[in-house]
């Protein structure tokens, strides 16, 4: 398992994988870990409070997704599931736009094109398909393997342990393998299938699995941002090059729950949720940064004041945020509505209206 960070905050030299940043973007990804996990907090808040139909937890997760979405170009293209909420971040998608998914005001408010980033999937699996074909179709648009850095691209496609045994999962492995397609398929291993564990879903390590495709695959401390960027960007770089795909297995931990109608304590034990807290993503960058004289307690504490600005901001607007209007439930069926929907619209319209000034 690569590993550059280790959970006491030492850095370590790998063989294959090397961090090649400063130690100023170091302090911007224990700033997205924070903040990406205030964004986890608040929206769990939101939805004990009545104010968010559900919500699906990353907490425990954020160096997997920070370090994948920061190994990104603007050209690069995101399929993400609904829980990639880091990754959302990094791409510059604004947090009340997840809120209102969640909030049942929209199906998905941002544009995928404008930050391509995708719109959350909630069908298990089914983004790898997506994202396959896309990265086929730039293939077919000649931006990969050029050898221009600001043209070449590539796509990440993003999923859980759970996902892989999916059929959509294994068969976009068939397509991405025979057309060398440039994707990542990168799986966040955070042991749980919703309450089912890992070993009984596979018998060897997800990674491996890779190779009975035909391409690599490889295994990265899920919790270690340093390893998770420095494999992440590897894997893009590989595929933008034309060299086809690779499985990137990131080893971590579900530390909350699957989604917020889940009760993690009915399947697990506590003693693995302590084990894992000793490893916590944000500790161990925090934990580098002091030894090493990087940040002291101004750097922390201007942090924690604008995660606290990020929390006020998302309970205000989380409750301003506006009910759709009914008749909008048709404006995102089609391209270009067909007749049958405009007379199917037309009559709702009409139903709605003989409603007016009713008592």
């Amino acid at each position: 398992m690569v590993q550059l960070l280790t959970p006491e905050g030492e850095r370590v030299e790998h063989p294959d994988f090397s961090f090649d940043l400063g130690d100023d973007a170091i302090l911007g990804f224990y700033r997205d870990m924070v903040l990406t996990r205030r964004i986890d907090t608040e929206a769990t808040a939101l939805q004990r409070h009545g104010e968010l139909g559900i919500w699906a937890q990353l907490l425990g997760q954020e160096a997997a997704q920070i370090g994948a979405g920061r190994a990104l170009r603007p050209q690069d293209f995101v399929f993400p599931t609904y829980r990639e909420h880091g990754v959302a971040w990094c791409r510059g998608i604004d947090p009340l736009d997840l809120l209102g998914l969640f909030r049942g005001v929209d199906q998905g408010s941002w544009d995928p094109k404008e930050n391509n980033f995708g719109l959350y999937t909630i069908v298990i699996g089914a983004q790898t398909l997506h994202a396959t074909g896309y990265a086929m179709g730039m293939q077919r648009d000649g931006v990969v393997g050029t050898g221009d850095p600001d043209r070449d691209a590539a796509v990440i496609a993003h999923f859980g342990d759970g996902a892989s045994s999916q059929g959509d999962v294994n068969e976009s492995f068939v397509f991405a393998a025979s057309y060398n397609a440039p994707v990542v398929f990168f799986c966040q291993n955070n042991q749980w299938a919703i309450s089912e564990p890992f070993e009984r879903q596979s018998r060897i390590p997800l990674y491996q699995r890779a190779l009975g495709f035909g391409f690599p695959g490889v295994r990265v401390d899920g919790n270690d941002v340093l390893a998770t960027y420095a494999v992440t960007q590897a894997a893009l770089n590989r595929a933008r090059d034309g060299q086809g795909p690779t499985f990137v297995e990131a080893y971590t931990y579900r530390m909350g729950a699957h989604t917020t109608t889940d009760d993690p304590t009915r399947y697990r034990l506590s003693d693995d949720l302590e084990r894992w807290k000793l490893k916590d993503p944000i500790a161990r960058v925090e934990a580098y940064l002091r030894r090493n004289g990087v940040a002291g307690d101004d750097f922390f504490t201007g942090v924690q004041a604008e995660a606290d600005d990020l929390g006020a901001r998302l309970r205000e607007g989380c409750k301003a945020l506006p009910d759709p209007t009914p008749l909008s439930i048709f404006d995102h069926v089609y391209t270009e509505i067909t007749d049958e929907l405009e007379q199917q619209r037309e009559a709702f319209d009409a139903y709605l209206a003989s409603f007016e000034g009713a008592h």
